[in-house]
């Protein structure tokens, strides 16, 4: 499969095109928009989430609900646009308005300003911005449906925002039922105090990350390759993983905790049982050698605090040289259980399109076949 996204933060929307689905794979709207909800709650957030309301609309590649085999074209549209066209509108702006010249620690507006050549670094902060994950999710929902044909099923939580870790340990079905509204966490007293948290933040002007924890339940053994460095199973959901923004580390399993560990304790012993090979431990989070293990797959993704603080932070005006404290932008204050919903959309086409590359099939009951032979 492929996924190409395109759009601007306060441009007309954004979009997303999808090949590779096969033929015959039954979408329901609500759930792409119920994920793009998901994406943006989440307490802490700002103010755009009270002037978007997302929901998905299909240009291509689906007919009656049903998809054709064809590229999947989709859009999110963007109604803050209409308070952003005279300085956004594509086929001619005033240009002169809204520049940010004060460049902000953390965001790709620096660096990005002097790769492409820019004066007004807002020419690199809308395409940067994680507005850009509305089509991901959109279009990884289309991915999570063709999963879910396969059985395979991806969900995820919270486990811990700034300096409040919720360290238990839940099965896959507690998750799935017992994501708690707000923030997306499992214990209600972690949540409550991450809460708190955040409410002192906002008074500071400051900012909060955390850790997701992703899980996939149902994909057999076998997907990925450690023949390559580029089809290992782990390196491509890193990858996908670390694009969404604001990530800074990647755990698989166990992850930097078996750096620490004996060998002894740090492997799953393999037993069988009729014919069938099971661990009884998942240290490895599911996956040996660049190949997932018939296992349960386990990801971690730490999120850093949102680099644009209300406060501001030291840093060099672009168009005059001197000191300056950086633009605030609207922001929020943490946008950690929005980060889980993407990475989960992110996960979701990893796999899609390791099945679909290993499967092969142009309609989805050949994919079907396919995978239950194995």
């Amino acid at each position: 499969m492929k996924l190409t996204t395109a759009g601007e933060s306060h441009g007309k929307g954004l979009f997303a095109i999808l090949e590779g689905v096969p033929a015959g794979l039954k979408l329901d709207v609500s759930l792409i928009d119920a994920a793009l909800a998901r994406r943006q709650s989440g307490y802490g957030r700002g103010g755009r989430q009270k002037i978007e309301s997302d929901r998905v609309e299909l240009l291509s590649g689906v007919r009656d609900l049903v998809t054709l085999g064809s590229p999947i074209a989709l859009a999110v549209w963007n109604r803050d646009y209409e308070n952003w066209k005279e300085v956004m509108a594509p086929e001619g702006c005033d240009r002169s308005q809204r520049q940010l010249t004060k460049v902000r620690p953390g965001h790709a507006d620096l660096a990005g300003a002097l790769k492409f050549g820019a004066q007004d670094a807002r020419d690199v902060l809308e395409r940067a911005s994680a507005r850009e994950t509305a089509a991901r999710v959109a279009a990884g929902e289309i991915c999570r449906a063709f999963l879910n044909e396969m059985n395979i099923t991806v969900t995820g939580y919270v486990r811990s925002l700034g300096r409040v870790c919720d360290e238990k340990q839940y099965s896959f079905a507690q998750i799935e039922g017992g994501r708690r509204p707000l923030l997306g966490m499992m214990d209600g007293a972690a949540e409550e105090a991450a809460v708190a948290l955040i409410e002192e933040a906002k008074r500071e002007g400051d900012t909060l990350g955390g850790v997701t924890e992703l899980r996939v339940k149902g994909l057999k053994s076998g997907f990925g390759s450690p023949m390559t460095y580029a089809e290992k199973l782990d390196a491509r959901v890193a990858a996908a993983l670390m694009s969404v923004q604001a990530v800074k580390g990647v755990e698989v399993g166990g992850g930097f905790s078996l750096a620490q560990a004996k060998g002894s304790a740090a492997h799953d012993e393999i037993f069988a049982e009729e014919g069938n090979f099971f661990r009884r431990t998942n240290r490895a989070g599911g996956i040996e050698g660049g190949m997932s293990n018939g296992e349960e797959l386990v990801f971690r993704a730490a999120m850093k605090p949102i680099p644009t603080l209300m406060k501001g932070l030291k840093t060099v005006d672009l168009a005059t040289g001197l000191p300056a404290v950086a633009a605030p932008e609207r922001s929020d204050v943490c946008a950690v259980t929005a980060c889980e919903a993407v990475l989960e959309s992110a996960l979701c086409f990893v796999l899609a399109d390791v099945l679909a590359e290993r499967l092969g099939g142009d309609t989805l009951a050949q994919v079907k076949e396919r995978y239950e032979r194995l």
